[in-house]
């Protein structure tokens, strides 16, 4: 009797697991036929909606490059590309450093080695979202070597006890 309830509540459970992705993912195949709105409401749905999924898919780009074509007072620089140069604008919202220090965008100059990141707004602006200017810090650098140090030790590691295990 035990055992007869035991299968039962196993089948039930395993019953309700199954079936609850398949529900979910059809309530969202599932749409409601409605009555047609009106061109002005349509309109306005649908640039709701268009708004909406940009600015939550939006994610920053990462930026590379040499600064070139400066203006301070209109806060923004030319990175120049291989087939194209593209002119990127700092807002009041761009966080601004400098040999890991932050800074203001006064202290970027024409030639300038940049990183960072942006976002491509609808009216085709390039809007910063950070900006680092200066190659990597001293203290960055060390880092980055010891990284690669690590790295190369343990490959000789690995190389090494194979070596080891194939003469075996």
């Amino acid at each position: 009797m035990k055992i007869t309830s035991y299968i039962m509540t196993g089948a039930c459970i395993a019953a309700l697991t199954l079936l609850v992705p398949v529900s979910a993912s059809a309530q969202g195949t599932t749409t409601k036929a409605s009555p047609s709105p009106s061109p002005a409401t349509a309109d306005a749905s649908a640039t709701t909606t268009t708004t909406t999924k940009a600015a939550t898919t939006a994610r920053a780009i990462p930026l590379r490059g040499t600064a070139s074509a400066v203006d301070k007072s209109a806060k923004t620089f030319t990175v120049a590309g291989k087939t194209s140069s593209r002119v990127f604008k700092a807002t009041d919202t761009t966080t601004v450093t400098k040999a890991g220090a932050a800074a203001t965008f006064a202290d970027l100059a024409e030639n300038d080695y940049v990183t960072g990141s942006y976002w491509k707004r609808e009216d085709g602006t390039l809007e910063l979202k950070s900006l680092k200017i200066g190659g990597k810090t001293d203290a960055e650098k060390a880092s980055s070597e010891s990284k690669k140090a690590k790295k190369k030790s343990k490959k000789d590691e690995a190389a090494a006890e194979d070596e080891e295990a194939t003469e075996e």
